[in-house]
This record gives structure tokens, sequence and C-alpha cells, in this order.
């Protein structure tokens, strides 16, 4: 069920068109209307923007002197309304006459040639208004009605994505209300006088020069051809009608909105994207999903399977001691049409354990020019049976322990399940883990201390209740763009917006109270936040009673964290920490949201534990607008991890050393000798790599090579591994170091269940054919899985999912019949009737005891302090237009266009004591390595800090990044280690 507010209580009974109609109190005549199904005309207006009355195009009788914009005039008792007479349609004519005097030809509307979606045009034929009942300008000009009529007002190409053509706006401000009510962005709005008058970006800048994040939210809800989509890759857009509607959602972030693929069948490709409407995302999409699908289009996508032939060579040597590439960008003549360079140079690089640089591609991909020789095609049978005969020989000679899996959060459900199965069944071991490790395995460790559950405790757009919400540790503008609109769309109703984090970044913006705490110092925050909370008496002595235990030990704890003292550690002031305090404690109701600026820290499951305490004192878990909720960073990690894809749980989270859990899966799966221990991390296994302990890999969709900490230690992990078979679409920095590659499927080329952030399980449907011979993940582990003597017959993903949901009780009654098109929460008692249970543990936790279990926390710094050598702390995080290493984001037209290049961001302070001016070229140093790339002077860093994006290959952020572990989550701590930063001089870049 979608979480709405409150609706105004009480009814009006009114007359419209001679029907007595019932309408809520202080609802429209328009809603009122639409509800009885009586239609009324409208341009300005639309469902999900606040009604403003500016086209006039709506108007009804009302049976006063004029007519009133049904949009904003609220009904009345007794009201006689009439929306369908002579005059009306009259003045509608003329108003759509006037507007249309003043478009450019249809034939050159970008919006009526492309997609056919011109609603003024629409309307014009519906009214019956023909081209020659337009008027001409001159005589449009003497009917005062108040519209700004001109013609060469001109375009705006400047964006990668979005045309503005100024002639076809009708000002009706829906892309306004749009950017500021839907998305929370703020960029457009009306400038110039007049005659002049036309929208525009920030300061009347250029859309591609302004702040514009290119979310096209603008674009859908525009009604003419002034604001369209570009094509991308000259795949032409063209009406609906001509194009394939394949309703699916979206493949980035755990967010995962709803949306329609509109597919040319002809061209075999995507001409663009709709936001599609889910009771999660209402329609809504980011640049990502909105504009970056094309990378399963790359010409670089792997088409056939490939055998190392030269045994001699090194493996992993192209990317041997990275330092990063500090190449420029490359120039129009040395890149194809997808902006991937096509020059190779195989003398770039120095074999060996030597430093080198990796492949000098622009763009910072792996250049296939020099890895690629090294490998040779081979048919599906060979691939298949050497990757079979090799884990095989390796798991009997060194046992279990000597196999591991790396599984993917960007595959399914089903593909999730099958190879957790095939290593847990087949390699008789619990090795086998994803990017759950290095994004929330901390939080989820405390959550189950804690609650008994790993998952969220209430939704994204549940905040809509909240008086008030804390984000930390999340800049989600960035990370989950379409749950932070819904953040900032909650804060302008009303609710209270404490953002917590070192950087001042764009959530920072749109917060109440915005804490700029010291990097690694969020227990003393929180402690001092509870110490506040208990001294006031804003705990909820109930709750605490009935439904947590330890609580005296956490008030002890807190005790010793006075505002003066965590003001101390933390650099935020004692009296905002008090202002924290009194508005969570005095909140009717509050969420918690985080991110990985909370898990990823050795102390992260602290953390996450002094979250959990925060909300259990003040009650504000298990009732609307309240609660726990992890923001997930892929599209399928909760799913991923729901099915078992950790070392420590099989599937539904039952422990992997419990004996009853093993003999319940072994009668499950038909298996014998499940493994009864917990298996490794995936720190773990790089450690047992190093070793000697792990000899041989299985890796689907994985890249540790640029994913995981201290780059240096993982390259010399995969060169000691006896053998390495990786399944993926690309060849990666990780694939460069295996013995056979297997072209996989994208996510656009299957069909599937994913899990959002919010327990939503949806369907993703497949748009497109694999290119070549690449094959579904899941026909392929399956065939391995034979091949090492299991007997297994899938035939569908629709048959792993009924399997699975067999032996995971959270998905009960769950469907591919039932998920339909918005898919359903999880747990569903019955799918049938209800999107599922919104708010979790309303009346006791998943513990063994029902309680929540308090546990305190005390703070301890960081691993690795700056020092005089190393004096700045490094943060390493996302951006908005790219995901994880880039493989997908960097092969987007879009996306790449609108983010380019690797940035080392810091304090205008910070540089000008170094002497770098923004764009310059600096060197970032840890104890680790050393990476090279160009300065962003910016005020949303503190000074002694600064932050690099972890995507660009070319400037390996992990490269940087210390492998200290939280000893609990097992997660590494990416968001702290000391560099030292220096400008480059003229002519010394090592690039």
């Amino acid at each position: 069920m979608a979480i709405t507010a409150p609706e105004s209580v009480g009814t009006v009974t009114l007359t419209i068109d001679e029907r007595e109609v019932t309408a809520t109190a202080g609802s429209t005549i328009y809603q009122a209307a639409r509800d009885a199904g009586i239609d009324i005309p409208v341009l300005c207006h639309n469902d999900r923007f606040d009604p403003v009355g500016v086209c006039r195009m709506c108007v009804v009788d009302v049976g006063a002197p004029a007519f009133a914009a049904s949009c904003v005039r609220a009904c009345e008792n007794g009201m006689q309304v009439k929306t369908d007479t002579p005059e009306l349609h009259s003045s509608r004519a003329m108003l759509t006459r006037l507007l249309l005097s003043d478009q450019p030809p249809a034939a050159r509307d970008p919006k009526e040639v492309t997609t056919g979606d011109n609603e003024l045009l629409a309307l014009a034929r519906k009214l019956g208004v023909t081209p020659d009942d337009v008027l001409t300008a001159e005589a449009a000009a003497t009917c005062d009605l108040g519209l700004p009529l001109a013609s060469g007002r001109g375009a705006d190409l400047s964006s990668p994505v979005i045309a503005v053509d100024h002639d076809a706006c009708i000002l009706c401000d829906r892309c306004v209300r749009a950017c500021d009510d839907i998305q929370g962005n703020d960029v457009i709005g009306r400038t110039g006088k007049g005659y002049g008058t036309h929208i525009g970006f920030d300061l009347n800048d250029p859309m591609g020069a302004s702040s514009c994040v290119s979310c096209g939210e603008c674009v859908a809800a525009c009604p003419t051809g002034a604001l369209t989509n570009k094509p991308i890759h000259g795949i032409p857009i063209q009406p609906r009608q001509k194009l394939d509607a394949v309703d699916s959602v979206c493949p980035y972030c755990g967010v995962g909105c709803a949306l329609t693929y509109l597919v040319d069948r002809e061209r075999k490709a995507i001409a663009f994207v709709d936001g599609r409407d889910q009771p999660g995302s209402q329609s809504r999409l980011c640049v990502k999903g909105r504009y970056g699908w094309d990378y399963a289009a790359s010409p670089q996508r792997l088409t056939m399977p490939l055998i190392r032939k030269d045994e001699s060579y090194p493996k992993g040597a192209l990317s041997a001691d990275v330092r990063g590439d500090m190449a420029t960008d490359a120039g129009p003549d040395e890149q194809d049409g997808h902006g991937l360079a096509t020059d190779t140079d195989p003398g770039k690089h120095r074999r060996g354990g030597k430093r080198a640089r990796q492949s000098r591609k622009p763009g910072g991909l792996v250049d296939y020019g020099e890895v690629l020789p090294h490998f040779r095609e081979a048919t599906w049978e060979e691939a298949l049976d050497l990757v079979a005969r090799r884990l095989t020989e390796i798991n009997t000679e060194g046992g279990p322990a000597a196999i591991a899996g790396f599984g993917s959060a960007k595959c399914s459900n089903e593909e999730a399940y099958l190879f957790q199965k095939l290593i847990r069944t087949g390699f008789h071991t619990n090795n086998v883990d994803h990017c759950t490790r290095l994004c929330h395995a901390s939080s989820v460790a405390a959550l189950f201390e804690g609650i008994g559950s790993g998952a969220v405790s209430t939704t994204y757009g549940d905040i809509i209740n909240a008086e008030v919400a804390i984000v930390t540790g999340s800049n989600s503008p960035a990370n989950h763009p379409v749950a932070s609109s819904f953040f900032k769309q909650a804060r302008r109703n009303g609710t209270t917006i404490i953002y917590v984090d070192p950087r001042a970044d764009k959530m920072a913006d749109h917060a109440d109270i915005y804490c700029q705490l010291k990097p690694g110092t969020d227990v003393a925050f929180y402690n001092g936040v509870m110490h506040e909370v208990i001294r006031l008496g804003l705990t909820d002595e109930e709750f605490i009673r009935a439904r947590t235990s330890n609580y005296e030990a956490l008030a002890a704890n807190v005790a010793n964290y006075p505002p003066e003292r965590a003001e101390q550690i933390t650099g935020v002031p004692a009296d905002v920490i008090r202002r924290v305090a009194r508005a969570w404690g005095g909140a009717k109701a509050g969420i918690i949201y985080w991110g990985m600026g909370i898990s990823q820290h050795t102390t992260g499951t602290d953390n996450a534990r002094c979250l959990i305490a925060m909300c259990a004192i003040t009650g504000n878990v298990g009732k609307q607008g309240a609660g726990l909720h992890p923001l997930r960073g892929q599209n399928n990690v909760q799913g991923a991890s729901d099915m078992g894809l950790i070392p420590m749980f099989y599937p539904d989270y039952k422990k992997a050393d419990d004996p009853e859990v093993k003999a319940r899966f072994e009668a499950a799966w038909g298996a014998a000798d499940l493994d009864p221990q917990r298996g490794l991390t995936v720190t773990e296994i790089i450690g047992s790599a190093l070793k000697g302990g792990v000899r041989g890999m299985y890796m689907l969709g994985e890249n540790p090579f640029l994913s995981d900490p201290n780059i240096n230690k993982v390259r010399k992990a995969l060169s000691k591994l006896d053998f390495l078979v990786v399944q993926d679409i690309f060849l990666t920095e990780t694939a460069e170091f295996a013995d056979v590659i297997l072209p996989a499927s994208s996510y656009l080329e299957k069909d599937g269940t994913y899990t959002n952030t919010d327990r939503r399980v949806q369907l993703g449907r497949k748009v497109l054919d694999t290119p070549g011979q690449a094959r579904v993940d899941w026909e392929v582990v399956q065939d391995i899985a034979n091949r090492i003597g299991l007997d297994w017959r899938y035939t569908s993903p629709r048959d792993i999912f009924e399997e699975l949901v067999s032996v995971i009780p959270s998905y009960a009654n769950l469907t591919y019949d039932n998920l339909g098109l918005t898919g359903k929460l999880y747990p569903n008692p019955d799918p049938a009737r209800t999107d599922g249970i919104v708010v979790m543990f309303t009346e006791k936790f998943n513990t063994d005891d029902g309680l929540a279990h308090l546990v305190p926390a005390e703070w301890l710094p960081a691993k690795e302090l700056p020092d005089a050598e190393y004096p700045f702390v490094l943060n390493t995080g996302r951006m908005l237009e790219h995901w994880h290493t880039g493989s997908m984001t960097r092969r987007s037209y879009a996306l790449d266009a609108i983010a380019p290049k690797a940035q080392v961001y810091i304090h205008p302070r910070d540089a000008a004591a170094l002497g770098i001016g923004d764009g310059e070229l600096t060197r970032v140093s840890s104890r680790r390595g050393t990476i090279e790339l160009a300065a962003k002077v910016s005020h949303r860093e503190a000074p002694g800090n600064c932050f690099i994006p972890f995507h660009f290959r070319e400037a390996a952020a992990n490269l940087l990044t210390i492998d200290e572990i939280d000893p609990v989550g097992k997660i590494p701590e990416f968001k702290f280690c000391a560099v030292k930063i220096e400008r480059v001089p003229d002519g010394d870049s090592d690039g």
C-alpha cells in the first residue's frame, strides 16, 4: 500500500453537468470531475503537481461573472458547475488558437514528430482547431488576454541529453514544478520580461552549464516540444505506436525505480525511456535511469568465450601496481562514435612486478587491444569443460577451502540464488560473497544483532509521515536521487530534515539542521545526542520497558558523552547537538536513513548500533513515519543478500554454522556434506589467496580490482590464483587476470526479479537480445553445475523463483503472476489484496526474545590518522552520473559526457595553501600508492579533508585506501585514510 499523507476529513456535495457529485472537502472542481469520469481539458495542470491555474484551459462555469479555473477552485456545497458549454468551448478554442499562433510549425515540433506527445496539438485536434483557424501573430497581438506572444526566442542545445526550444514553450510552468516540486532540484524558473519571457536555468545559464542534474523530469512534464530528449547514438525517437514498450526496473541503485523502455525493433535498440508509476518511485527517474542504458549496446561487449593462450605472460601484467592513468581525454580523432578510444599502443606497459600503469585508454577503459591478444576465442563447450575440470581439480586437491565465488548484486535474485547454491552444493564451501561486504555489511551485522533482521523497517516513502528524519552518511541526491526527491518533498511539507555528514554536499542544502562532523566520529556524535535525549527526559519509557533490553548499560555509556565532550571529538558545536536531541526526542515519529558514510568504517557496526539505539529509546520503530532504513547501494544488493549470497548465511539469513539449518538445506537441495562452518568474506578471500589458501575462483559480474581497497594487494592476490574464471559483459580490470572469460548477459537481456531497498520484489523484463554468443547468466551457472555432477533442470527464471520462495519464508506467497507491473513488498501475507507490509516490527522484533537489543558503543579513532607526511583525510564514494567501477556508466554516452573525468575535491583554503588552482593537475598519495587527477576546488569539503570518486580506473581511488576492516561486519575502511596532496608542476606529470 502506498504511503500517503492524511487527507482532509468531511465531504461536500455539488452538481457537475447536472450530475450530483460528492467530493472530499478541500478538493478542487477538477479533481471532483475527474473522479466522476467527467473530462475537463488542461494544459498547465498535471495530477502529479500542485495546481497553479496558469493556462486557464480548465475554466468552468460556476455561475459567477467570470469563468473559474477548475484546477484551483475548491468545491463548495450546493455549487452548480458546467464544464462543457458553447461559451466554454469558444474560450478554450480561442486560447488554443492564441497559443498555436506562437508555436513553431507542427512539422518541426520535436515532440510531435518524435513521440507524438504534444498535448497542445492534441488539444487543438480535440477542440477542432485547424491550422486555418490559427491567428496570425499580428491578429493575436490585438487580443488582450495577457498571454505572451513571441517568436524567435531561440534554442538551447547545450545539454548532452535534453534539447530546449524556447519557441515551443507556452509558459505553463509544468517544467518548473517538475523540477521544484517533484525532484526538488530548484533549477528552472522564468526569466526575462513581457514579450521576451522564457524559462531559464539557474541565473539564465545555458542548461548544460547550469546545476541541472539531467533527470529528465522536465521533459516528461512538458506538454509541447519545448523540452525534448535528444537521440542517443543516432537512434531516432519515434512515435510510441511505432515502438515496443517493455516495462522493467532501473538497473542502477537500490531505489529500484519502475520504468518503461521504448524499443526500436528494426534497429534492435532502445530509443528512449519513460518513468513508470509504482508505489515507491512514482514515475520519477534520475539521469542514470533515464539516459544511462546504452552501455548494453557498446561495441566492447564480450561476445565469445575466451581462454588465456599465453601461459608465460604474467596474469594481470597490464594492471600491475596501478598508479593511475594521467593521460588527458581523447580528442575527436581518437574516438569512435561511442566516445571510446580506438587506438592501441602495446608499448605503454612494463611487465613483471615493477610499477606500471593500466592501459592508457581515454576515458579510463581497459585497452582491449593490449589484453585480448593474450586470449583466444573458444566454444562454449570447451570453455565450460575447462572451468568445470580446473575448479574440480583444485577442489579435490585443496579441499573446499581452496574454492571461492564472488557473485554480483547486479544479477537477479534467481541468478544470485543459483550461484550461491552452486558454490555450496558443488564445491562444499561457504566461501561465497558479493559487494554487500563493501557496502552495508556492518549495518546488516548491527541490525541482526539489534532487531533480528537485516532489511529496512520501513520505506523511503514513509518519510512523508515523519515529523523528523535524520539522513546520515548518505549524499542521497547523488547516491539515491529518486529517494532523495521524496526527502526534499517531505521537508517542503513540514518534515524536519537533519543531515549529518563530513561533506556539505547537496543533501546539506536541503537540511533544516546540518551537522558537519569530523570523519570517523559518528559514535561520539550519536552518543552525545542520546546523552541529551535521556537527560531531557525525551525517551519513550514504555517502549524501552516493553520492547528493549540492556537499556541501563546503554544509558551508562552515553552518560560519558555530554555535548561538550562530543563537540571536542566531532567538531559539531554542543548547542547544535542539543538542538538535534530536542528535535529527535520531541518528534512523534522519526526515521533514520543512512548510507555508506556510516557503514564503511572500521567502526561501522558501532555506528549502526548507535542508530538502532537512537530509534529504540525514543520508540521510533514499528509505527508509521518511524524506523531504520539503510539505503541499499546496488539495484539487487538486498535481494542477493536475501538469496544467501553471503558466507555466514544461507537464504533468508539462516546461520551457516547452525547444524539444523545445514540439515534443512541439505534436505531441500538433495545435497550432502554442506560446509558446517561460516565461509570467508570478500576481504578475507583476498587475504587467503595471498597466502595460497583460496586457489580457484569463480567471479560473476564483480570487479574487485577497482572496487576493493588497497588495489596492489588485490592484484597480488589475483595473480596468485591457480585458476580464475570471470563471467561479465565487458573486459574488466579483474578479467585481465582470468584464465577463462565467459560473455554474460546485461540486465537488459534477461528476465528475473530484483529486490530494492524498500523490500520491493519487482520483475525485470528482457528488452534486447544478447550480442554474439553471450548467454544468460543463470543458464551458464546451470551448465557449470551439471558439468561438476549436479543434476539441475531449471527451464526458466520462473522455475528458479518458485524454488527460492519455497526455502525463503520472507518471500512466501510471491509469484511471477502476482508481482505484476509494480512488484510487491515482502513480507506479504496476501499479495492479491495488498502491496505488502510497509512498517515492520509493530509488535515484536525478529530476535529470539522479540526485543531490540541495545548495544553500547565507545568511540574509537580511525586506524590510520593524518600526520605531518600525510596530512589530509581521504573520503571516497560515488557521484551522481557514475556507478561503482564505471564499467557500465563510462560506456554510456550521456553519463560519460556529463562527468568525463576524475577529480579530487578540496577546500579552497587547502587549495590556496598548496598553490593549486581549480582544474589543475594534482598528485594524491597514500602509504599504498599514488594517483594523478584534476583538482576541484569545493566549499563542500571541510578543511583538511578531500573526496575522490572511485569510478575512474585512470585515477583509481582504491589504490590509496586502507584495507583495515570492521571486526564484526568485515567491511573495509573506505571512508578514512591519510593522504598528501601536491600540485603537479607543468611538464612533470607521470602520465
